[in-house]
């Protein structure tokens, strides 16, 4: 199978891309956005995961396999966390103090 070669002006505009992004999450830090701050870190966290997957792991262009082997860890990490949440925000439903 022939590799697929990258070149280097992609990798630059990634890289700054991610330098970019990284700049906005620091400063969403700063702002006062309420509840919205951690979703807007998160949102820009995972937009700088799939930048990092995509093509510093070269996942763009591998085979199907890997596509659905990285689809499948996505999947069972919201999983986890799904189930996280749903422990965590049922909690207090108890008409118990401290339950």
């Amino acid at each position: 199978m022939p590799e697929h070669t990258i070149s280097v002006k992609t990798y630059v505009l990634v890289w700054a891309a991610l330098i970019v992004l990284t700049a906005a999450t620091t400063g969403i830090a700063f702002l006062d956005l309420g509840r919205f701050n951690a979703v807007v870190a998160l949102g820009i966290a995972v937009v700088k995961m799939l930048l990092v997957a995509l093509f510093f792991m070269h996942v763009l262009y591998s085979t199907k396999l890997t596509k659905v082997v990285v689809v499948g860890g996505l999947f069972w990490l919201a999983l986890l966390i799904f189930l996280t949440l749903s422990d965590f925000l049922t909690r207090g439903w108890l008409p118990f103090p401290g339950k």
